[in-house]
């Protein structure tokens, strides 16, 4: 049986057998039985490697981080998560700059709080509305349900498994994609997104 452990680009969690190309966490979220009990627990949201060496370890150990996947890093990115400072550290670096252009600011604690205000408000996920031009390339936004994710020439319906084209939006859109990750992709942040959009 799945695990609650993949997120969608709003940050839920769901138990899906479809496998994520990218791990992450944003604290203990589960009890000792393994169930998900809280939807975050602090502001570090990370987006790491799969694959980082010698650590292996089994899921949903009682007092541990929850591990959580992504179908790609453009699903991270909307869900608010920022690239893991550890195993990631020249993707983090490369954000980081980028974020010092934007904000003026670095370092870990500084682009975790400025991220939580953006994904998070009254104890729901802020979204931001927005026209379609206004959304840069790897970034995604809902219309009625359907989440779809802005390329370079065109536009993608997410889902667990990976994306299908979609004709131009058109109006009633609203920013998942943080608002401040958003401003980095405009100013070059390399965003992977899943081979069925490419």
């Amino acid at each position: 049986m799945p695990l609650q452990n993949r997120v969608d680009p709003l940050g839920q969690l769901h138990a899906t057998p479809a496998r994520g190309a990218w791990f992450g966490n944003r604290g203990c979220l589960h009890d000792a039985a393994g169930v998900i009990r809280r939807h975050h627990q602090g502001m570090r949201w990370i987006c790491c490697l799969t694959e980082f060496p010698p650590r292996k370890r089994p899921l949903l150990v009682p007092g541990r981080y929850t591990e959580l996947f992504f179908l790609d890093e453009a699903t991270a990115y909307a869900a608010g998560h920022r690239p893991c400072a550890e195993c990631r550290r020249p993707a983090f670096k490369a954000f980081e700059a980028l974020w010092d252009k934007q904000f003026g600011e670095t370092g870990a604690a500084a682009i975790d709080q400025r991220l939580q205000a953006a994904r998070w408000h009254g104890g729901g996920r802020r979204l931001v509305p927005v026209t379609a031009r206004d959304v840069p390339p790897g970034a995604m936004v809902q219309r009625d349900e359907a989440v779809l994710l802005r390329g370079f020439e065109r536009w993608w319906r997410w889902s667990f498994e990976g994306y299908a084209p979609v004709a131009d939006p058109g109006a009633g859109l609203q920013l998942i994609t943080p608002e401040p990750i958003a401003a980095l992709m405009w100013r070059g942040l390399e965003v992977q997104r899943h081979r069925s959009a490419e």
